[in-house]
């Protein structure tokens, strides 16, 4: 695993490269709010905690009601293990564990027939969001936070003849490019093509400058996690959510 150092820099990446619509800071805690659309904008943060982790959940839960939303927690190794344990006995519930994988670049991989811009298109954000089943009332909420990418990105497509197949998108920061959303069209997976995404992610990091990449997968998605390892990636660390017990 990384070291806390360093895991405080990946995890700053994170937040910049996938910026929340609004965001507040308490006690070294990152309340990131964004109408709901995907749970790493919109969930509690670790970035330095200090003082009180209760101050933090009541806050939390008063902010995310607010929004009509649930307060949900992402406790990488930056929170301390007494935070698991106080949203444990708040009656909070552990879901979706994660992995942040990562890799050496520049590597030997091909990108293959990759186009890769530094905006996304109008043709990019509808192909993604069909691809990656957007649903309608989201769709301005994730093109309105793309569009706020502030960091130097790439967005990629893959096509087929003629046909774009796939998408994803890398941000490059501080030496290091996180790769982002990859996602095949369900007709064309099984193929490699997911493979042929990444590599083509993973160049144009370290055309950028990137001495390294890193990704977040689920634990549960073992074809994603066999195509990262067969690519080289290494778990970097872990983490998982705390969500509110179903009343």
């Amino acid at each position: 695993m990384k070291s806390i150092a360093d895991i405080r820099v990946f995890e700053e990446r994170a937040i910049n490269a996938w910026p929340a619509l609004q965001t507040i800071l308490l006690n070294g805690w990152v309340l990131r709010v964004s109408d709901g659309y995907t749970k790493r904008a919109n969930s509690v943060n670790a970035i330095d905690p200090a003082g009180s982790f209760d101050e933090v959940i009541a806050a939390a839960e008063r902010l995310y009601a607010r929004h009509g939303l649930p307060a949900i927690f992402r406790l990488s190794p930056l929170a301390a293990p007494e935070a698991d344990e106080a949203l444990e006995k708040a009656g909070y519930s552990i879901f979706d564990p994660c992995l942040v994988l990562g890799i050496s670049l520049p590597g030997e991989l091909s990108g293959g027939d990759v186009a890769i811009d530094e905006t996304p298109s109008a043709a990019w954000l509808d192909g993604f969001a069909e691809a990656n089943q957007v649903a309608a009332q989201s769709r301005a909420i994730h093109d309105r936070m793309v569009s706020l990418i502030a960091m130097p990105s790439g967005f990629a497509t893959l096509k087929e003849n003629g046909r774009a197949i796939g998408f994803g998108f890398a941000v490059y920061e501080r030496e290091a490019a996180g790769l982002f959303d990859i996602v095949v069209v369900p007709s064309a997976r099984g193929r490699g093509n997911g493979r042929i995404l990444t590599g083509a992610l993973l160049q144009w990091g370290g055309q950028a400058g990137a001495r390294q990449a890193y990704l977040q997968v689920r634990e549960q998605n073992e074809g994603a996690r066999k195509l990262y390892a067969g690519l080289g990636f290494q778990e970097f660390y872990r983490y998982h959510y705390r969500v509110p017990n179903a009343e």
